[in-house]
């Protein structure tokens, strides 16, 4: 601790650093995933993220994660929205969040073995509706990004 006092039994899981995006089509469509996690034994829409690669940057990584899950790419560079600790009480990563503008239908999915997810379009406003119903049921990380999102096009 800063004061100098030891925690006995005290453990860190130690994880890469993650990056998430909110994708926007031309037609201001957000494209959300959904997506089966074991430990919630269910399905959950959420925005494309994934791992950092050893020896990728974060735009790289955000990019590859986006064509994979979706099959979508952008010839925009991803613009950074934020940057924020997943868990500090137990992990030591942090989210890196981009929006991604102008985003096509490059190809198909390039998922994992056990990777079970599709993919599916929303108008942007849509969300908020979402959010209300609790239809985004996972991770702070999608609804925060959204509202980050939300404020700097309001600003652009």
């Amino acid at each position: 601790m800063p004061d100098g006092k030891v925690i006995d039994s005290y453990y860190v899981h130690e994880y890469s650093d993650w990056v998430n995006a909110v994708v926007l089509t031309k037609n201001n469509q957000i494209i959300l995933v959904n997506q089966y996690r074991h430990a919630g034994g269910d399905s959950f829409l959420e925005i494309p993220a994934g791992k950092i690669e050893v020896g990728e940057t974060y735009s790289e990584g955000i990019l590859r994660e986006v064509r994979e899950e979706t099959g979508y790419t952008s010839k925009a560079n991803p613009i950074k929205i934020g940057e924020f600790m997943v868990n500090p009480a137990i992990q030591n990563n942090k989210v890196v969040t981009f929006l991604i503008l102008e985003a096509y239908k490059a190809g198909e999915q390039c998922l994992d073995e056990f990777e079970d997810l599709s993919i599916h379009t929303y108008d942007f406003d849509e969300l908020d509706e979402l959010i209300k119903m609790n239809k985004i049921k996972t991770q702070l990380f999608t609804v925060h990004a959204y509202y980050t999102v939300k404020d700097y096009l309001k600003h652009e």
